[in-house]
C-alpha cells in the first residue's frame, strides 16, 4: 500500500552525511528540513547539495524547505550559565541590563519593547512554557514579575507572553540574509515563523523572487492572535502555498488545552482553502532517546492523519535523535495505519459550491469519479504548475494520484502533497498519439496495473500551457490508442 502522508524529517548532527540520509529517504523521508536558527550559510548550503546528490542516485523526490528563525524573544546571558528560581520569588527581566550580568534575581532580554507591549498581570513563559512568570510592575525598561511556575533557567531561552500581542515582525535581518542563503540552495520552500498577516507571507515572497527564488511560502502557525481571529486566518492561509500547525510557541501563547481544537481547525481551513497543512512539534519525542513511541504518540500522529494533515514533521527526532531512521518508518507505519480507516476515503470537500474554473472542475470532477465508479486503480495527472493535483489532493481518497510534469521545481514542490506521487515527464518532446500511452507506462513502472484495469488520465489539449488542463480520459491499460 502506498503511504499518501508525507513525512517531514529535520537535518541536524544525527542525519547529516550522505550515508544517513540514504538511509533516512529508504525510510520514508518525502521532505527535508534545514533550520536556519542553526548553522552558519556555508553549512546549509553544503547540506542541499549532497540531499541533491543522494536523491538523484536513489531516483527519490525529495523536497526541501528552509525555515526561518523568525522573531525569537529571548532572555540574555547568566555570569554562571544557569540559575534555578522558586515559585513565590520574585525576579526582573531588565533591557537595560548588561547581556551577561543574569543571576538569580534578574536577568537582561533582547526585545527592548517588551516592556512596551506588557502589562500588569500578564504572564511571561520561558523555555516553551516550562516556567511561568506574573507581572507586578513595570518600570522604565524594567519588568518586575514574581515567580508562578519555577524551575532551572539558562542562557537565551525563548519568551512568549501568554496570550500572544507581541509586535515583533515576523522577518528579521537575519531573516533577510537566510532567504540569500536559501536562494542560493534553490530550497523548494521557505517557512516563514511568527506571521501576524498576510502582509508578512507576501514580504517574504517578495524578498525571496528578489533574490531568484520562487519557492512555496510556508506560514507557521505559531501566534494566538491569528488563530483567534478567523479572517487573519484565513488569510494567512490564502497567501501562502502551506501551512504549518506549529504546536510548540502556538501551544505555549494559547495554552495546552486549546492546541487540539486549533489544530483540528487549521488543518480543516487549510484543505478547505486548497492549501497544504504540515502538522509539526513533538510528534514522535519520545523516540529521541526511545526506539519505540509510545501510545500517545502514536494516537497523536494517527490524528493528524485523520484530520487531513499533507505531512507529519519530526524535528529533534530526526535532527539529533539516537533513532532517527527508526522513527521515520514508525512514522510510515502509522501513517499507513491510519490511511486504512475507511473515513479516509469519504469526501464532500466543494461539493456544495461553485467551481470558478476549469482546472478546477477537472481536478474535482476527476476525484469525484475515481471515489464512486468501481474499478478506478489510479489517477494520472499531467501538469505544468502542479495546481490540478493539489487540487486533488483535496479531496479524500484511496485511490494513487501520479502527477507528471516536465518541469523540476513542480515535480519537487509535489513531495508535500498528500496522495500524489510525482513523475519526471515530459510530453512536449512526445507525439501526441503516444502521449497517454507512455503516461500509463510510467505509472506502471511504479505499481501493479494488469490489463484492462481502469485509470482515469487529465491533461491540457496544449501541452506545456499553464493552466491548460481541460479533459479527462478513462484509459484501460493495454487497450490505450
Amino acid at each position: 500500500m502506498l503511504r499518501r502522508t508525507k513525512i517531514v524529517t529535520t537535518l541536524g548532527p544525527a542525519t547529516d552525511n550522505a550515508e544517513s540520509l540514504e538511509a533516512l529517504f529508504k525510510a520514508g523521508a518525502n521532505v527535508v528540513r534545514m533550520n536556519f536558527s542553526h548553522g552558519e550559510p556555508e553549512d546549509h548550503i553544503k547540506r542541499a547539495k549532497i540531499v541533491r546528490q543522494v536523491a538523484k542516485k536513489l531516483g527519490l523526490n525529495i523536497a526541501i524547505m528552509g525555515d526561518l528563525q523568525g522573531p525569537k524573544i529571548r532572555i540574555a546571558r547568566y555570569k554562571n550559565k544557569n540559575v534555578t528560581v522558586e515559585k513565590g520569588q520574585a525576579y526582573a527581566f531588565d533591557a537595560d541590563l548588561d547581556r551577561d550580568a543574569g543571576d538569580e534575581t534578574q536577568v537582561g532580554i533582547d526585545y527592548r519593547e517588551l516592556p512596551n507591549e506588557c502589562e500588569v498581570g500578564d504572564i511571561l513563559l520561558l523555555d516553551d512554557g516550562r516556567l511561568e512568570f506574573e507581572i507586578t510592575a513595570i518600570n522604565g525598561m524594567r519588568i518586575d514579575t514574581t515567580v508562578i511556575v519555577g524551575g532551572d533557567l539558562s542562557n537565551n531561552k525563548g519568551i512568549n507572553k501568554k496570550g500572544g500581542g507581541l509586535s515583533a515582525p515576523a522577518l528579521t535581518e537575519k531573516d533577510k540574509r537566510d532567504i540569500i542563503t536559501a536562494a542560493e540552495m534553490e530550497v523548494d520552500y521557505l517557512a516563514v515563523s511568527f506571521p501576524r498577516s498576510a502582509d508578512d507571507i507576501n514580504q517574504a515572497r517578495s524578498l525571496a523572487k528578489e533574490a531568484g527564488l520562487n519557492a512555496g511560502i510556508v506560514a507557521k502557525i505559531e501566534r494566538a492572535e491569528t488563530v483567534n481571529d478567523p479572517e487573519i486566518l484565513d488569510s494567512i492561509i490564502k497567501a501562502s502555498s502551506a501551512v504549518m500547525v506549529a504546536r510548540g510557541d502556538l501551544g505555549v501563547e494559547i495554552g495546552d488545552a486549546e492546541l487540539i481544537g486549533v489544530q483540528k481547525r487549521i488543518i480543516q481551513r487549510a484543505r478547505a482553502l486548497d492549501r497544504a497543512v504540515i502538522t509539526a512539534t513533538q510528534m514522535m519525542e519520545s523516540m529521541i532517546t526511545n526506539a519505540i513511541p509510545t501510545r500517545a504518540e502514536v494516537f497523536d500522529v494517527a490524528n493528524a492523519v485523520l484530520d487531513g494533515t499533507d505531512a507529519v514533521m519530526l524535528s529533534a527526532e530526526t535532527a539529533m535523535g539516537a533513532h532517527p531512521i527508526k522513527v521515520v518508518e514508525a512514522v510510515s507505519r502509522v501513517c499507513i495505519g491510519a490511511e486504512k480507516e475507511p473515513s479516509n476515503k469519504i469526501s464532500g470537500h466543494r461539493a456544495e459550491i461553485q467551481w470558478d474554473n476549469i482546472d478546477d472542475a477537472v481536478a474535482l470532477a476527476t476525484m469525484y469519479a475515481a471515489n464512486h465508479l468501481n474499478g478506478i486503480k489510479a489517477i494520472v495527472c499531467l501538469t505544468e504548475s502542479g495546481h490540478t493535483p493539489l487540487i486533488m489532493s483535496r479531496i479524500r481518497s484511496g485511490i494513487p494520484i501520479f502527477a507528471l510534469t516536465r518541469l523540476t521545481s513542480t515535480y519537487r514542490r509535489m513531495a508535500l502533497y498528500r496522495g500524489v506521487e510525482a513523475i519526471e515527464f515530459d510530453p512536449t518532446v512526445l507525439a501526441r498519439h503516444d502521449v497517454n500511452r507512455l503516461a500509463v507506462a510510467e505509472v506502471c513502472k511504479r505499481m501493479d496495473l494488469k490489463s484492462d484495469d481502469l485509470v482515469l488520465l487529465t491533461k491540457g489539449d496544449h501541452m506545456g500551457k499553464l493552466g491548460g488542463t481541460n479533459a479527462i480520459k478513462f484509459l484501460r491499460v493495454g487497450k490505450i490508442v
